[in-house]
């Protein structure tokens, strides 16, 4: 695996008042992300965290700068992506397999056995409670074997066996691939990560030491 994410010189802005003003996300941010780096991004709720996580997904553009993507990249796990609500499961999990080049009979077979839907993993999602909802979400994410993994916030879906369960995929994929963490909860950040950034005013400041960077944030 070769390549890296990079983030250069990234801005996101959003008009506020109508129309008559603008409110800075993001401003500025750089960054390089390259295979076997494990780091988390903290910072407090309206930080811009899920705004940069989708940035890096390319889910969303950023209003100026520029982001170079040389690693395959999962969306951001945790948050309502990757999902049509018309389609059943087995529906969606073969359009993930179709848009990543995975082989359809296995990726429906994977996403099946890790969703435990039963027979609603027939049915249309629209049908779904959230938290079924959630695990598919779930399943379709660690259907791929990506270079990178985003994961927005904890990984605390469903019940606690089945947040367990894809604590333990994550573990088992994180040891091959980097990964990105976005949080406000410093807990997840130390077990996960090997650096981490501050995300305050728009801009985004690195540590080498996760504990320092715990610290500083703790110190906000």
């Amino acid at each position: 695996m070769a390549g890296a994410i990079e983030l250069e010189n990234v801005w996101k802005s959003f008009e506020v008042r109508q129309g008559t003003a603008r409110r800075h996300v993001l401003r500025g941010v750089n960054a390089r992300i390259t295979p076997g780096d494990h780091v988390g991004i903290l910072g407090r709720n309206g930080a811009g965290k899920s705004t940069l996580l989708r940035i890096l997904a390319g889910v969303e553009r950023p209003t100026r700068g520029r982001v170079r993507r040389d690693l395959s990249m999962s969306w951001p796990i945790g948050g309502n992506y990757g999902i049509q609500s018309s389609l059943t499961g087995a529906a969606n999990a073969r359009f993930i397999a179709r848009l990543y080049g995975t082989p359809l009979k296995r990726t429906e077979e994977f996403v099946e056995d890790f969703a435990e839907l039963g027979p609603y993993f027939r049915e249309p999602v629209r049908t779904y409670s959230s938290g079924m909802s959630s695990r598919l979400l779930m399943a379709l994410s660690f259907a791929v074997n990506f270079d990178c993994y985003l994961v927005d916030e904890a990984l605390s879906t469903g019940d606690a066996r089945f947040a367990n369960k894809c604590r333990e995929v994550l573990d088992t994929r994180r040891a091959h691939a980097a990964m990105i963490i976005v949080s406000h909860n410093a807990l997840h950040v130390k077990k996960y990560c090997k650096t981490a950034a501050i995300l305050r005013n728009g801009m985004l400041e690195f540590y080498e030491d996760v504990d320092e960077a715990i610290a500083a944030y703790q110190g906000l």
